[in-house]
């Protein structure tokens, strides 16, 4: 067993005897609310928040907040309508908020000093734009990183289809993880060296909406459309769901063909979401276990579904459930796109040689695009990595160069997967995250649609900082 839970001698039997009080608790987030285009203009006050991982575990000290919880507030809209939040920065550094996967406006898009000026302590800023695609996305702080989201400065946004998806429930899971001593306080060793050069903050606790692993109450036959969201600042997630009838969805929120993990397992990176269909047997007597295998020999049990209550219906639904509808995504042109090179490089035990890396790594660096590391646009950077007409189609190469895992986001896009290692990608999904192994080369296209300077970058949030991001350009 890994050091998960052990905290204040929490041991397993214990965690697991207090789990049995607590069915059904990661059910619903924290708080959730529909927000309709009518609605007033929406609050988001940042903050130090108290926070605890009660029934079966410690409060926790050091943790920050959206309106006081962790993680904030879960938002529900449906797709077409507008939303309106006023952030209002209570912290004692400045912030801002990045809407994850969302294709808004550049000036919405939440990145400091790149689309918008850092939002000051006691100062506010006002987010206004359109939810153009249905899925499951997410917001966070996008200034200081290794700290403002290792401190609990993320939520859930859910943008909703016109018409409902036919389950019984509709279940949003945001995983986290936390670095914590055994008293319950989130340690400061914020951006690190090490974790800077090698796999990025992996935490020692992990939550489901900011609660501890624990049951689920599930009924026998129910059809559950479960949203996965990554949270966590470099731990990936590879979660295998026992003997359940498990189905894939949609990829980042973008709907992709229904079928069945590969080998089994939901593997999402730091950034990435996926949306499961989960079928509950109707004869089902037993619990069912979801486990995270993603480390080896680190593996530990995330939750339980626990049956409980009368047959939704007499037999499970059978075969691939429905496939959502599409989002107006637009298709690249392959035959008329312009390719792009990507190269990422550098992280311990790479290719950079330890001199250059030690020279990086004073100055505050371990990863480079194209062979050198890239600033962030605060420190004067802001000379495209490429650049785009408005409309044009591009075919990017991404090659990881480097022994570690990197979950690349681009920002204000969604591209195809095309390729991975020269095999085509199954089912090829728009994806706004791709998860690259070590000495992975992806190839994917997107249609460069919106214009402005945006970032693109590996969501380890160490690894951005140390200089594995860049940006392109895309002219009106």
């Amino acid at each position: 067993m890994s050091d998960l839970y052990r905290l204040r001698g929490l041991s397993r039997r214990r965690f697991l005897a207090a789990s049995a009080s607590a069915l059904g608790l990661a059910a619903l987030p924290a708080w959730s609310r529909r927000l309709p285009a009518t609605d007033d203009l929406f609050r988001l006050r940042t903050g130090p928040a108290p926070w605890s991982l009660q029934p079966v575990g410690p409060a926790v000290s050091g943790a920050w907040g959206y309106n006081g919880i962790v993680p904030g507030p879960t938002l529900r809209y449906r797709r077409g309508e507008q939303l309106r939040i006023l952030l209002d920065n209570g912290l004692a550094q400045p912030t801002s908020v990045h809407w994850h996967g969302i294709r808004l406006p550049n000036a919405m898009d939440g990145v400091p000093h790149l689309t918008q000026p850092p939002v000051a302590p006691g100062e506010t800023f006002e987010y206004v734009f359109e939810l153009p695609d249905a899925g499951t996305y997410w917001y966070h702080s996008h200034l200081n990183g290794p700290e403002q989201l290792a401190r609990g400065l993320v939520g859930a946004l859910v943008v909703e289809e016109p018409d409902p998806y036919p389950v019984d429930r509709d279940i949003a899971w945001l995983l986290d993880d936390w670095r914590l001593t055994r008293q319950g306080a989130i340690t400061e060793d914020f951006n690190n060296p090490h974790d800077m050069s090698h796999a990025g903050r992996i935490g020692n606790t992990v939550t489901v909406n900011g609660r501890l692993p624990h049951a689920m109450d599930v009924r026998p036959g129910e059809r559950i459309r479960l949203r996965l969201m990554n949270a966590a600042n470099g731990r990936i997630f590879g979660l295998a769901f026992d003997d359940l009838p498990v189905h894939v969805i949609a990829f980042d929120g973008q709907p992709v063909t229904p079928h069945q993990p590969e080998g089994g397992r939901v593997v999402i990176g730091p950034g990435m979401r996926a949306d499961v269909v989960l079928d509950y047997p109707a004869e089902a007597d037993r619990p069912f276990v979801v486990r995270d295998t993603f480390y080896r020999g680190m593996e530990y049990q995330l939750m339980a579904f626990t049956v409980t209550g009368s047959q939704v219906r007499e037999t499970a639904p059978a075969g691939s459930p429905p496939a959502l509808p599409a989002n107006p995504v637009p298709e690249p042109n392959l035959d008329g796109a312009e390719t792009r090179e990507i190269v990422f490089g550098g992280g311990m035990m790479g290719g950079t040689g330890m001199q250059q890396m030690m020279r990086m790594m004073r100055e505050g660096m371990a990863w480079t695009v194209n062979g050198r590391p890239v600033e962030g646009p605060g420190q004067g950077n802001r000379e495209p990595t490429f650049t785009l007409a408005r409309g044009q189609s591009c075919r990017i190469v991404f090659r990881n160069d480097t022994r570690w895992h990197h979950p690349v986001h681009l920002h204000g896009h969604h591209f195809r997967v095309l390729t991975r290692n020269g095999s085509a990608e199954p089912y090829q999904p728009f994806r706004d995250t791709v998860l690259m192994n070590p000495d992975d080369t992806i190839e994917a296209a997107f249609v460069a649609d919106n214009p402005g300077d945006w970032l693109f970058h590996c969501h380890i949030a160490e690894h951005q900082a140390g200089g594995m991001r860049g940006m392109f350009r895309v002219r009106d």
